[in-house]
């Protein structure tokens, strides 16, 4: 008789990809509203923003960055921020990783971790999509004060983590 053991352990297997952010994620780049890429001229850049399409962040999470390497005032990202807050789900400052970065921490500190309460736990480690090392952190820091075990990888292939000290 073939007895699943793994079946059998009451490990509980957590996907970060389940948290994954459900809005697209859209990147605003200065660099294309500078002179020459390189300077902002405040005249210009307030009337490129002006005639700018903002209804394609219509409910998307939009990362405010700029990839040329000028030097750009505080007022003219809090002008972007301004335009794009009428359309947007949230607005960030940082590239796309930021932003996946930033919304799993919020969304790791909503889980109700007593559910995993003296429970071995398995943070799946191989997917589709592309967690942050950020997501890791904050699940190692939330859970490992209530769980019995925490691994990560497969329930089949564990690495220890962190195991409860004997009461």
């Amino acid at each position: 008789m073939i007895v699943n053991r793994v079946a059998q352990s009451g490990i509980i297997t957590l996907n970060l990809e389940d948290f994954f952010p459900k809005q697209k994620t859209l990147v605003f780049d200065l660099k294309p509203f500078l002179f020459m890429e390189l300077i902002l001229k405040e005249k210009d850049f307030r009337k490129s923003l002006k005639e700018h399409d903002w209804t394609i962040y219509q409910a998307k999470n939009v990362a405010i960055t700029c990839t040329a390497d000028a030097i750009i005032p505080m007022w003219a990202y809090m002008l972007v921020a301004r335009y794009l807050e009428e359309q947007t789900e949230k607005v960030f400052f940082g590239d796309e990783n930021t932003v996946h970065s930033i919304l799993f921490q919020q969304t790791i500190a909503t889980i109700d971790v007593e559910q995993y309460r003296d429970k071995r736990v398995v943070i799946k480690g191989c997917g589709n999509k592309p967690i942050p090392p950020t997501a890791y952190l904050e699940i190692t820091r939330r859970l490992k004060p209530v769980v019995k075990s925490l691994m990560y990888g497969e329930p089949c292939s564990t690495v220890p983590i962190y195991k409860q000290p004997r009461k």
